[in-house]
Parts: C-alpha cells; sequence; structure tokens
C-alpha cells in the first residue's frame, strides 16, 4: 500500500507530507483547489512524463516521493530481485526529480532508474482508475489474467503456457532437422574426416600454451644455465671476487672502528641487510638452476607436437590456441547432421504427443473459461445496476480460432467489451466515451475481481460524475469493500461518497500576498462533518446540513 507521499515544489504545492493508510481514503475539496494535483504528482513516481511547467513559480526544481509497503507484495519483491533494485526491508520508495533545466531524474530505493522501469514497478504497487495511462483495464493484454484469476485458473493457464512455449521451440528444432540439404551426405562424410583427424591429435584446453613455455625453457636451457652460473659465481662462488666476500669484508672494516659514529652505524646496518639478500638471491639461483636441465630427447617430441598442431590449425584456418574449440564445434555439427530418419520419426511422435496433451489442457481451459465468463458478466452485472447502469450491459468476449497453433494463452483471446444503452451493440472498454461511466464499470470489475485476487492500491478519480443520492451511496459502499480488502484513495465530489471513508483529506487553496498554495491536510471528525456538509449544501453551512452530515457519517 502507499504508506507516505512528500512532494515539493510541484505546482501549488510548496511542501507536503502525507501519510496515507489501509482502508478507503476520500480526497475532497472546493472546485478548483488542486484535487488533481496530489494524483498528477503520484503520477510522476509512477513514469508519467512531464515538463518543467509543473515545478512551483519561483523554484528551480520539484521533488516527489512515494513510499509503498510492500511486506505482503512478493511480485514487487522479486521484481526488485530480478532487476537488482535494492531491497529496504518492507519498503519501497520511488522517487523522481524535474529541474527547471528540463532534466529529469528517476529513482527506485535510492537507485537511478529509467521511466520505463517506474512503469513496470508502479504496475504491480498501484492501479489508477481513469482516463488515464496506468488504467490496466483498458488494456486487452489484461482482460485474460483477470478472467483467469476470478476463476481460479492460473495453474493451469501456467501450464497451458509452458506447454505451448515447449511446442514451439521443440518445432523449430526439429524442422532444423527434417531440412537437412542433398549435400548433407557428403558433408558428413568431410565432417567425419576432420573431426576423426582433431580427434586424433587429442589437443587438450590449455595444452598449447604449457607446451610452448615447456619448449622455450628446453630451447634455451643450456644458456639459461650458463648465465645463471655467472650470476651464482658474481654474487657467492668465485674463489677471485664474489658480492659476499667484500659485503663481509666492508661489514668487518666498519665493526672494527675505534670510534661510534651515526652516520656510519646506519651504513653498516644497510651493508649487513644486502649481505642477507645476496646470500638469499645466491640460494635462489642456484635452486633455480638446479631444476634446468637440457633434455633433447623431450624438446624434439615437443617440436613434433608442436608441428602436428599448427599444420592442423593452417589447414582448418583456425588460431592454433582455438584448434580444440573447433574441433568441439565441427564434433557437434556433425552429431546434428548424423541424426536418422528413424530418430526424426520419434521426434515427430515425441511432438504429436506434446501437442495431444497441450490440446487436452487448452481444451480443459477453454471450458472453465467459458463457464467462468459466464459468472464473471452475472456479478458485473449487478454490480453495474447498484452504481445507476442498469441498463449497461458487461460481457466477456471470448474470441477462439479453430487454426489457431499452439498459443501461450490457449485457445483463445479474451476482451471485455460493454454496451452502456439498450439497443447498442458491446463495445471495447477503451470506446466507452463517458470518463464517469468508465470509473464506474472499472469499479464494478474491480469489486468483483477483488474477491479472488490480491489487489493493488487502487485510485478513483471521480468515479461519482454524472451520479448523486442513492447511487453515490452506493459507490461509496463499493468503495469502502475494496478498502476493507487492501487501499482505496478516491477523489470525489459526492458526500455520500466521502462519508464511507476510512480517512477523509481535504485539498484547499490559499492565496498570501499574491502567493497562492494548495494544502492537503486530514480531517478529524469535527473538521470532517463541516466538510461534508458543505459538500450537501454549498458554503453556506446551516443546521440541517451539519446535522445530515453528521448522520451519513454515523450511517
Amino acid at each position: 500500500m502507499l504508506s507516505h507521499l512528500a512532494i515539493q515544489n510541484f505546482a501549488l504545492v510548496q511542501q507536503l507530507d502525507l501519510e496515507l493508510q489501509s482502508g478507503m481514503t476520500a480526497i475532497t475539496g472546493e472546485t478548483g483547489a488542486g484535487k488533481s494535483i496530489m494524483l498528477d504528482a503520484l503520477g510522476l513516481t509512477l513514469g508519467d512524463r512531464a515538463d518543467q511547467d509543473v515545478i512551483r513559480a519561483g523554484m528551480e526544481r520539484a521533488d516527489i516521493s512515494a513510499t509503498f509497503s510492500i511486506a505482503a507484495d512478493d511480485d514487487a519483491h522479486t521484481w526488485l530481485q530480478e532487476h537488482d533494485f535494492p531491497l529496504e526491508g518492507s519498503e519501497c520508495i520511488l522517487r523522481r526529480v524535474l529541474t527547471r533545466d528540463g532534466r529529469s531524474r528517476a529513482y527506485i530505493n535510492g537507485q537511478s532508474a529509467s521511466l520505463a522501469e517506474l512503469k513496470l514497478l508502479g504496475e504491480l504497487l498501484i492501479d489508477i482508475h481513469s482516463q488515464h495511462e496506468h488504467q490496466s483495464l483498458l488494456k486487452v493484454a489484461t482482460h485474460q489474467r483477470l478472467l483467469d484469476g476470478f476463476g481460479g485458473l492460473q495453474a493451469l493457464a501456467a501450464s497451458v503456457q509452458t506447454a505451448a512455449q515447449a511446442i514451439r521451440q521443440f518445432s523449430t528444432d526439429l524442422a532444423a532437422l527434417k531440412n537437412r540439404s542433398a549435400d548433407d551426405a557428403a558433408q558428413v562424410e568431410l565432417l567425419g574426416y576432420q573431426v576423426k583427424e582433431l580427434s586424433e591429435l587429442n589437443l587438450a584446453a590449455g595444452e598449447l600454451a604449457q607446451l610452448e613455455n615447456e619448449h622455450s625453457l628446453l630451447s634455451h636451457a643450456d644458456a639459461a644455465l650458463a648465465s645463471l652460473q655467472e650470476v651464482t659465481g658474481l654474487c657467492t662462488d668465485n674463489d677471485d671476487f664474489n658480492l659476499e666476500q667484500s659485503l663481509r669484508r666492508a661489514c668487518s672494516v666498519l665493526e672494527a672502528l675505534p670510534f661510534e659514529n651515526p652516520q656510519l652505524q646506519e651504513a653498516l646496518t644497510l651493508l649487513q641487510a644486502a649481505l642477507i639478500q645476496v646470500e638469499e638471491a645466491g640460494s635462489v639461483i642456484h635452486k633455480a638452476a638446479s631444476r634446468i636441465e637440457a633434455d633433447p630427447a623431450r624438446l624434439e617430441e615437443i617440436d613434433q607436437r608442436l608441428g602436428a598442431i599448427h599444420n592442423l590449425a593452417r589447414k582448418h584456418r583456425v588460431p592454433p590456441a582455438e584448434l580444440h574449440l573447433h574441433a568441439q564445434a565441427l564434433a557437434a555439427k556433425l552429431k546434428l547432421l548424423n541424426v536418422s530418419d528413424e530418430e526424426i520419426a520419434v521426434r515427430e511422435q515425441q511432438l504429436k504427443a506434446m501437442q495431444d496433451n497441450y490440446r487436452q489442457q487448452a481444451g480443459e481451459l477453454s471450458t472453465k473459461r467459458a463457464k467462468a465468463a459466464l459468472q464473471l458478466e452475472k456479478a458485473i452485472n449487478g454490480q453495474l445496476a447498484k452504481l445507476g447502469m442498469g441498463s449497461a450491459k458487461f460481457q466477456v468476449a471470448l474470441n477462439s480460432d479453430p487454426k489457431r497453433a499452439p498459443a501461450a494463452g490457449g485457445n483463445e483471446s479474451t476482451e471485455f467489451l460493454v454496451s452502456t444503452n439498450p439497443g447498442q451493440p458491446p463495445k471495447p472498454l477503451i470506446k466507452i466515451a463517458s470518463g464517469g461511466e468508465l470509473s464506474r464499470i472499472s469499479l464494478s470489475i474491480q469489486v468483483v475481481i477483488a474477491q479472488t485476487t490480491t489487489i493493488p492500491t487502487l485510485v478513483f478519480d471521480e468515479v461519482d460524475v454524472g451520479i448523486g443520492g442513492s447511487t453515490a451511496k452506493a459507490v461509496g459502499e463499493l468503495l469502502q469493500q475494496l478498502g476493507k480488502r487492501g487501499q482505496v484513495l478516491c477523489v470525489t465530489h459526492q458526500a455520500q461518497v466521502a462519508a464511507q471513508a476510512h480517512q477523509h483529506l481535504l485539498v484547499s487553496k490559499m492565496t498570501v500576498k499574491q502567493n497562492t498554495t494548495t494544502s492537503l491536510v486530514e480531517l478529524a471528525k469535527p473538521q470532517r462533518i463541516r466538510e461534508i456538509a458543505r459538500m450537501l449544501g454549498g458554503d453556506a453551512l446551516t443546521e440541517n446540513s451539519l446535522a445530515h452530515a453528521e448522520e451519513l457519517l454515523a450511517s
């Protein structure tokens, strides 16, 4: 749920820190007070595009952040992990910063994000119902998912999707095998010879580098031994002159001086250290020299092996270091071409079995979808009647194609249609002209779907347009019913709707010294009674309007 919204320098809002609760929250205010500002700001954190005009006059930047509690939202947790965004306990923070120079920055849990990433994550966190791009019900792609959720068919639908994907991949691989050309026999013969040739070479990964290192060592063994012997002599073994003997003599001379001198003492320490290093160097060189041994027979063997490797590398036109990989690739290609007609027949039988399994599962899914569609139509049409749209008719269209190849969605596609007036053919939801009608249709669908699926934070923007009285009361009751299952934010003009809310926010606009500011505050019960009374009878509050408001709240 949306737990906190912070807005700075956005439109007419200078500073706003709003704590939100679960349940139903009503947002009211006089016409022109800026009730849409909160939703517009929230939309920016969900990836809406914006320009510098939304930044408050005189300010250099606008900053909006929305904090969501996702403790029970496994989908949001999974999305954050899959996209490498940090997890901060049970909270997810979406932030958007706009600057006067036209730049825009987005963040998810403090890490830079793209607008596309905000949109994808936002669709898991909140659903805004209005004539707005966040309205998922206008996307036909969501209709089948909602129907399957209502009918409890998610597991079967997932199984059908997996089966269709497996058939598609298996069919592609089988087609590649069956499309072998007449030249394949000659290619198989050539590949067989090449693979045999490379197999006999039996070149292991890393062997070439090892052979080259060993060859270099053996090729220079005599010269290396001579050089090491010369260095050993200079350090320790030359009887006429060596560094060790000279350093020992120098140390003895300094130690024998009949007086003390700090600088000479330092020189003595340095010479003693040098003596130790020379002794160690001599020992290391001696050990290295003992491991070097001229071996003409091994050198000739390596020469022959390297010659064979380089000859085959030239023949196959690949670098010598890649020869073993080339051998593996040719072997894999030969194995693919060597598939027999019998094996192809076996694979065709396997494909047929997969297709039969798909048809069985997809057929079962179609039957259950048809049953669930009738139940969904009945439930939603019942809700529409409660909302003053008794003449409207909601319909679930299941469009099937007998010639359709196995598809991830099964044998049919699903689309929600509605006719708002008798005698009119049903149309897609996106073609509903009235925003109020569309909002009430969306509300009816959500109330029904929410009984079988986990609902996100829902926002309804003026679902009460063009209604009043008992219909407005019914809208409020439905919104409250939704609020008991999750979180509902509702911008409303109707007192009957606002009275049903668990939390009531008032939007107001003030002008001081030609400086206009919009604020949003939570109302306590006394202030709430006055606001509902204003909504019932206008600015002039009367005893009757106040009593009516109190009665609405009490009910």
